[in-house]
């Protein structure tokens, strides 16, 4: 399948299976261990700046903060934390979990992030290819708005038409 080389494993350290949040102790220390041991790790963690630091300090090819809990579908609740982790890293970050619509998929793409995993809103959607397709268009649209960036917010309005030639009372 061309994969003979392939050495990437995602490591999901998940003790407790109500809440499904990742252990940030215990998906260190595997990691660790993981990288000494000479596979490309991409750890789902929760979105915390200074943890995502120190996978990447311990040699992480990626990190990847969730939105929202696992297969709950309530989008981006870690914005803050998320734009954090992308300003610092100097490796991929990719939004996992918690992503339910392509408007999210969207703003986590414009904030920054290198690429999306997103499964249950897929799976779970009323028309899936659909709901695929539509997460697909999502994701690059926001990647080139990223690319392009953003206009800045200005705090009053500023005109965009010419204002030569305009009538006046």
């Amino acid at each position: 399948l061309g994969q003979e080389d392939n050495n990437f494993v995602k490591l999901e350290v998940i003790p407790d299976p109500k809440y499904l949040l990742p252990d940030p102790i215990g998906t260190l220390q595997a990691a660790e261990q993981l990288v000494k041991e000479g596979f490309a790790v991409l750890p789902y963690i929760n979105a915390d700046p200074m943890l995502a630091k120190h996978l990447e300090e311990a040699g992480c090819a990626t990190v990847m903060p969730l939105a929202s809990p696992i297969g709950s579908g309530q989008g981006l609740k870690t914005t803050a934390n998320i734009q954090i982790i992308i300003e610092n890293a100097k490796v991929p970050v990719v939004v996992d979990a918690g992503i339910g619509a392509p408007s999210e998929a969207a703003q986590a793409m414009e904030m920054g992030a290198d690429a999306l995993l997103i499964n249950s809103a897929i799976a779970l959607a009323q028309n899936s290819p659909a709901m695929a397709h539509a997460m697909n268009l999502a994701t690059v649209a926001g990647r080139l708005a990223y690319l392009a960036g953003r206009m800045p917010l200005k705090t009053y309005a500023i005109a965009s038409s010419p204002l030569t030639g305009t009538i006046t009372s």
